[in-house]
């Protein structure tokens, strides 16, 4: 026995049989008939021993007392802990390689350094770009591991009484039935439109057969909104900057707050569209991270308070499906921002929320390495640059769009640059996800990490439309599918409706972003699919952005008629060429600035003028400094009758072009602002021309959000119904 004992598990497991297994799990010993023996065809007689072997054999002969018993314990609890993956046929040979991995993953942890994402702290293991120093944080491992830790008696847990009525639990416990999944594709959304006194006019649908919907309640305090401690306390420290006054003591919410939270906290999807970085972002950003931390405390909570119960019951083989408490990886929020200060902030609102006023700090592993990368130098902005106030609010701090981090949160303990299957929470922008997630014959591409996403917070979504919504398409047809590896998870906690492949039917999208765009509608129409239902808020705008119109401008709205959304764009285009251009081909109709918020549309233009060898100048958003001098200084002296500007470089740049006295919009902006910035531009260079002023617009009846931001919605439905051009007529400043 003694000899027995002293043998290392990967030894004993690698000589068993099926038999001698079983007998080891039920008597505690090896059968006396297995004993060893010396024979002639015996495997240690061939086997060959390391040059260091005598000091090995020497080291371990001398400490084969105190190792004999503990190791022996090491081994059989391994064996009681498993899936009796004996009884069940599973094969030697699968067990065996499961022993070789937990061997080599403490060996790893200690002597070799942390997965390839640790290289740069950003991308999940294999993905990561290559850099001349490994980040190696073996040391929080263990520290942040959900499978090794237990749920503290002081920070409480979901098995309370009022645990049925928590919102999470609600969720999580959901049950669907296959007929209603398959009946999804099929069935008609059912909408049903409310008023809120601050959200305005709000839609809740589903695809579901029961739709719910409620209304905000006068009052809420923080115990009716089930938050996990220590948010209680922490949160009106956090949020205090917003309340003032008597609404600091009756509410821990803002009026708006309160009702975005109670749809977030009844894990509905949600679309906010009125989310702007000089009104309200950083109230939203507040509540949404309250959200955030919550469900992560709660998860948790919950599969450490089932690590405790399994480990003082002992269960056995049949008791399994009473923990089923997590996804088949662990990442279980996104949030996609668009810059690193918004990342930043992010995780700045997290430390809060954990730390709040209490005089013990939380520990912050990486929190200096992420401040450097995070954070801004304010003396490396031009003291001299003046942009609109929208524009200082959005391109504030570190603006880099290419990143990505894993967070994760154990208790009261944040370690950041986590490997993405060790992290809770990643927060990235597009084109960081987009790097990891690679293309269709890519060899280097994982968005297994997206597996078990249970909520997703696209923030900004408008930015996007500037970036590359590519990027945000891309990641969505990625969300929720079935991992291609295990990635080391125990099948036996996992959810069921994870295992069926239904997790996107139970994850929440939060989506906010600052204007109603047919491309972001798509998005929440047709990826979100929450069994418990979707909420938008569809306010129209009742005094467009024309109203800010400066100067005495008269606007020819143009219409274009066609036939079906996929030929809108060759109908611009021949519109634009046949009927719009022969206008100002004229020497008169000079200093004519083209507006186009499509790139694809701008090469078109582009390189129909060097074909038409008419005199122009043309800036994007990839024009080099010295290109754009040029162009600006040829328009403003004449010297080139046209100039085609895209709307991604004025949304980066903000530049006042001077010179304009013709102003042709070939599409409606984006952003509904944009169109009285660049009328307001006319009055840059006044020199008595203002009766030659002209402004034309082309529209189509699919351009009805952006028609209605512009002119007003009442005035748009008339535009809209009538199949005559429009001219308007402002008379300048009010």
């Amino acid at each position: 026995m003694g000899k027995r004992g002293s043998r290392s598990q990967s030894q004993l497991l690698g000589s068993l049989t099926k038999k001698q297994k079983k007998h080891l799990r039920d008597f505690g010993e090896e059968h006396p008939f297995y004993d060893r023996v010396s024979r002639k065809e015996a495997k240690p007689q061939t086997c060959q021993l390391s040059e260091s072997s005598d000091t090995s054999s020497s080291e371990s002969e001398a400490e084969s007392e105190p190792e004999q018993v503990s190791g022996y314990h090491r081994l059989l609890a391994t064996l009681k802990n498993t899936e009796m993956n004996l009884e069940d046929g599973d094969s030697d040979i699968s067990e065996e390689e499961d022993m070789a991995a937990e061997s080599t993953d403490m060996q790893s942890s200690v002597a070799s350094p942390a997965d390839p994402e640790g290289k740069d702290g950003h991308g999940p293991p294999g993905t990561s770009e290559e850099s001349p120093e490994e980040f190696t944080d073996a040391k929080h491992e263990s520290l942040f591991s959900l499978e090794t830790n237990f749920l503290e008696e002081e920070s409480g847990g979901d098995s309370s009484p009022k645990a049925s009525q928590d919102p999470f639990v609600q969720h999580v416990n959901t049950k669907l039935k296959e007929k209603e999944i398959q009946a999804v594709a099929t069935n008609p959304k059912t909408t049903h439109q409310l008023k809120w006194p601050i959200l305005g006019q709000v839609v809740f649908s589903s695809k579901f057969q029961k739709l719910e919907t409620f209304k905000p309640p006068k009052d809420i305090d923080l115990k009716s909104v089930h938050l996990q401690k220590p948010l209680e306390s922490t949160w009106i420290k956090t949020n205090s900057q917003f309340l003032s006054g008597p609404q600091k003591s009756n509410s821990p919410f803002t009026p708006l707050q309160k009702e975005l939270f109670l749809i977030m906290n009844s894990y509905r999807d949600l679309f906010y569209p009125e989310r702007t970085a000089l009104k309200n972002g950083e109230e939203i950003r507040h509540v949404y991270c309250l959200h955030v931390i919550n469900h992560i405390l709660k998860a948790n909570a919950q599969v450490l308070g089932n690590n405790s119960r399994r480990r003082s019951q002992k269960l056995g083989v049949g008791d399994d499906d009473d923990f089923r408490d997590q996804g088949l990886t662990r990442p279980k929020v996104l949030i996609v921002v668009p810059f690193r200060e918004a990342a930043l902030r992010v995780v700045q609102l997290f430390i809060s929320l954990l730390e709040g006023d209490s005089k013990k700090k939380i520990i912050v592993s990486n929190k200096k390495r992420f401040n450097g990368e995070y954070g801004s130098n304010p003396e490396e902005r031009p003291p001299n640059l003046k942009r609109p106030e929208d524009y200082e609010a959005v391109f504030v701090g570190n603006i880099d769009d290419h990143f990505r981090i894993g967070v994760a949160i154990l208790q009261r303990s944040i370690r950041l640059y986590a490997p993405f299957y060790s992290s809770d929470i990643l927060i990235a922008s597009p084109l960081g996800l987009r790097t990891i997630i690679g293309g269709e014959g890519e060899k280097k591409r994982d968005f297994d990490f997206l597996s078990s996403i249970e909520l997703l917070i696209i923030d900004q979504a408008d930015i996007y439309l500037m970036q590359n919504w590519e990027h945000v398409l891309h990641l969505m047809n990625h969300m929720n599918l079935l991992p291609l590896d295990s990635h080391g998870v125990d099948f036996s906690r996992v959810r069921m409706w994870s295992l069926n492949n239904w997790s996107k039917y139970y994850r929440q999208t939060l989506l906010f972003g600052a204007l109603q765009d047919a491309q972001i509608n798509s998005v929440f129409n047709k990826y979100c699919v929450n069994v418990q239902g979707q909420v938008a808020v569809r306010n129209v705008p009742m005094t467009g952005s024309i109203s800010q119109v400066l100067v005495q401008l008269p606007h020819v709205f143009q219409r274009m008629e066609v036939e079906s959304l996929a030929s809108v764009i060759d109908a611009r285009f021949n519109f634009f060429v046949n009927k719009i251009l022969p206008q100002y081909r004229d020497a008169v109709m000079s200093h004519t600035l083209i507006y186009v918020p499509s790139y694809f549309d701008f090469v078109r233009l582009r390189n129909y003028f060097k074909k038409e060898e008419l005199n122009f100048a043309h800036i994007c958003e990839y024009t080099q400094k010295s290109g754009v001098s040029r162009a600006r200084h040829f328009f403003l002296q004449g010297e080139k009758q046209f100039l085609l500007l895209t709307e991604r470089f004025h949304f980066y740049k903000r530049y006042t072009i001077k010179g304009i006295r013709n102003l042709i919009f070939y599409e409606l902006p984006t952003y509904p602002h944009f169109y009285s910035e660049v009328c307001n531009m006319l009055r840059a260079t006044s020199r008595g021309e203002e009766a030659a002023w002209t402004c034309t617009v082309l529209y189509s009846k699919y351009d009805a959000q952006r028609l209605a931001a512009v002119v007003g919605v009442e005035r748009a439905a008339q535009m809209l119904q009538s199949k005559k051009n429009v001219h308007l007529f402002i008379t300048g400043e009010r």
